[in-house]
């Protein structure tokens, strides 16, 4: 026969199960504070719905959720893991642009790759890690569909352009006319323009902060609480410090 605290135990773990099936994410707690894990993964989903045998990653079940840790007193940090090939501009967009503008402390790994749109996911955080065999394409916007051949069609994707090159630059220490020339490279992608980074070379470029793993990116994390915990919080919020 199960005790109370038995049954309550059971009823935790099952709701930590059932968030990591549904959302992919999971709190963890231990002396040195409450860390929440969010995964990012497949490709990220925007307002049309992709196939059911994709992988993906959908911002109304993200969104909700940084919005839930950042004004949460039970978390103290959040990790978001990243292995994603990118998605649909706007909705990883939006993800980036919220987690950029939270207090909670933040770190970013990338594991296996953090593509296209990923980049600015990757970054987004107030620190970034990246695994020594993990990967990072960087590319021009594309569009599916028709795309009308009319000088405002053009425009529109300058802005795009524009809008992730701003918040790339703004949340890393990577020159924005590298980012640029690293963008409209001809010399590394066979169909079409770009540039692949992997662990090292992302760092290098001031992409990404740190080459790390796992136990890297939570050990930071940890000390980033201390900080906060410690009154100099303010100063997280600056990637590269």
């Amino acid at each position: 026969m199960c005790t109370k605290n038995e049954e309550e135990n059971a009823e935790v773990q099952q709701a930590a199960d059932n968030s990591v099936a549904n959302f992919a994410s999971i709190t963890t707690k231990n002396s040195r504070g409450s860390l929440h894990c969010i995964t990012i993964v497949g490709q990220i989903e925007g307002h049309i719905i992709l196939p059911p045998q994709n992988k993906t990653t959908k911002y109304e079940h993200v969104l909700p959720q940084l919005a839930a840790i950042e004004e949460s007193d039970e978390i103290d940090g959040l990790l978001i893991l990243l292995n994603t090939m990118g998605g649909d501009v706007e909705a990883g967009l939006a993800i980036a642009e919220l987690i950029s503008g939270m207090k909670t402390p933040t770190v970013s790994l990338v594991l296996g790759g953090g593509h296209s749109i990923g980049v600015p996911l990757a970054v987004s955080a107030m620190r970034s890690f990246i695994a020594p065999t993990a990967s990072m394409t960087i590319h021009p916007v594309r569009l599916n569909g028709v795309i009308i051949g009319v000088p405002q069609t053009f425009t529109y994707f300058e802005k795009i352009q524009e809008r992730i090159i701003d918040f790339v630059t703004k949340n890393s220490r990577v020159d924005p006319q590298e980012f640029r020339r690293l963008m409209l490279s001809t010399g590394q992608l066979m169909s079409d323009v770009g540039t692949v980074l992997y662990g090292d070379e992302a760092v290098k470029i001031g992409l990404i902060d740190e080459v790390g793993g796992l136990s890297d990116a939570i050990g930071c994390l940890h000390n980033m609480i201390e900080e906060r915990r410690n009154g100099q919080g303010d100063a997280l919020h600056t990637n590269g410090i």
